[in-house]
C-alpha cells in the first residue's frame, strides 16, 4: 500500500516554485469544495502571474498565470483518502472596470500526479492525469475570491479512464 507524504510532496513545491520568476507576486491559494460524488476535496497551491498582457482592449485584456496545487481527496466508495499534485499554465480574461474590483474569467490544461488510481468513487486507471479547468472569479487589491470546476482524466491513455471533477470556491492572497 502506497502513502504520500506531505513533507515531500512541500519540498517538492518549493522547489518547482524557485523555477518561477521573482517579477511577479505570488499568491497563496486556499480552495474548498467537493467532487461530482459530493466527496469533499481541499486544495492548496501556490500561483504566480505573467509579466505580459495580450489583445488588451477598451473592454479587458487577456494574461494568465502559472498554478502548482496540492489536493486532498476524501475517500469515497474505495474507502482510502488521496492526494494529487499538478501544475497548470492557466489563461485568463480580465474585464476592466470602473472600481477596485477586476472579474476575470480563467481556462487551464495542465498535469497531476495522484497517489493512488482509485480516488473517491472513480478508477482514474493512471496516477498520471491531465487537468482541465474553467472557473470565474474577482481580484481586488491584493485578494481574489472565485469559483471553479476542474476535470482530471488521463486522456485514454490507459483503461479505464473515469475522469473525476471538482467543484470549489477558492481564494488567494498576493504577497
Amino acid at each position: 500500500m502506497k502513502k504520500y507524504n506531505f513533507k515531500k510532496i512541500m519540498v517538492c513545491l518549493f522547489c518547482t516554485s524557485l523555477a518561477f520568476s521573482t517579477a511577479n507576486a505570488w499568491e497563496a491559494e486556499v480552495a474548498g469544495g467537493a467532487t461530482g460524488q459530493s466527496d469533499a476535496t481541499i486544495r492548496i497551491g501556490l500561483n504566480k502571474g505573467w509579466d505580459a498582457k495580450f489583445w488588451d482592449s477598451s473592454v479587458g485584456y487577456f494574461s494568465g498565470y502559472w498554478s502548482l496545487g496540492l489536493t486532498h481527496w476524501e475517500k469515497g466508495k474505495y474507502g482510502k483518502n488521496a492526494a494529487s499534485i499538478s501544475f497548470a499554465p492557466v489563461f485568463t480574461y480580465n474585464f476592466y472596470t470602473n472600481n477596485t474590483i477586476e472579474p476575470f474569467i480563467e481556462l487551464g490544461i495542465g498535469v497531476s500526479a495522484f497517489s493512488k488510481t482509485k480516488v473517491g468513487d472513480k478508477n482514474l486507471g493512471s496516477s498520471f492525469n491531465f487537468e482541465d479547468r474553467i472557473g470565474f472569479g474577482a481580484r481586488f487589491g491584493d485578494h481574489t475570491l472565485g469559483i471553479r470546476a476542474i476535470h482530471y482524466s488521463n486522456a485514454g491513455i490507459k483503461s479505464p479512464n473515469n475522469g473525476i471533477e471538482s467543484y470549489s470556491l477558492y481564494y488567494s492572497y498576493k504577497f
